[in-house]
């Protein structure tokens, strides 16, 4: 299946990926457009993390299908300041477009949607989203840990967003199960909307998980406080993991480099 871009936008290569030359508002726009369209897409958000576990030393089943999903993706947004700079000490300018900024942008304006799917969460979620931001239908799907490996569970999550056939779906449950979860509904072909990959953005505009001060947002420290804040559950990922970033920088830095010397 082809993937889409805006024909008068060309995306910027980095790393590999063909990152959205879109603006926030573009962004929010072509959302507006794809919500309404009766052919399923999907939006992810590369960051550090993501693009890591995109490229890892021993490719998996798992990592193949992350790969897949990436690539079928209809826009991939520079969730990351770290990333975008990166980027920019490459001569490249990626529009930043951050996940949570664009899920409360969304929820800024939720009742020009009748119906919201979200899969993940957890059983409060649809009472304060309710209280919140009240206008749409929402619909939750909660699945099981591991859905990965549970091929049951996965049939389940498709089967719900076919059939209730929102404007809008949040993946709420993680990189890479969203984004893999999103590519299967895609191949499926039986679903409408638009698909948002969100992780903790649900999360963020409930007021559940706190955000970073913007100042540290503004300087690439949100790695920082989200640190400091789940330190047992994201210490390998911003202290082991994360740094990889910049090895992997450098390799597709001296491949296009040699290519462009042949």
């Amino acid at each position: 299946m082809p993937i889409e871009h805006d024909a008068t936008r060309p995306p910027i290569r980095f790393l590999d990926l063909d990152f959205s030359a879109l603006s926030f508002d573009e962004v929010l726009a072509d959302i507006r457009t794809r919500a309404a369209s009766p052919r399923f897409s999907y939006i992810v958000t590369p960051n550090v993390d993501h693009v890591v576990k995109l490229k890892p030393s021993t490719p998996t089943k798992a990592t193949d299908a992350f790969n897949a999903a990436y690539d079928a993706a209809a826009l991939r947004l520079c969730d990351s300041r770290i990333l975008r700079r990166l980027a920019r000490s490459y001569r490249i300018n990626l529009p930043l477009v951050a996940g949570s900024d664009l899920t409360a942008a969304l929820f800024d304006e939720i009742t020009a949607y009748e119906r919201i799917a979200i899969i993940g969460g957890d059983a409060t979620m649809l009472s304060q989203l309710r209280a919140a931001f009240p206008g749409p239908d929402y619909r939750q799907h909660i699945p099981p840990m591991g859905v990965l490996a549970n091929d049951a569970a996965m049939d389940a999550i498709i089967a719900f967003i076919r059939s209730t056939r929102a404007p809008i779906t949040l993946f709420a449950i993680g990189a890479p199960q969203s984004e893999i979860c999103a590519h299967k509904c895609l191949l499926d072909g039986m679903s409408v909307g638009v698909g948002l990959c969100v992780g903790a953005s649900i999360d963020f505009i409930l007021g559940n998980r706190k955000r970073a001060p913007r100042w540290m947002q503004k300087t690439g420290l949100e790695w920082a406080f989200r640190l400091l804040a789940e330190p047992a559950r994201l210490w390998r990922r911003y202290l082991i993991d994360g740094p990889r970033i910049f090895y992997l920088a450098a390799i597709w830095s001296r491949r296009n480099r040699t290519r462009a010397d042949a």
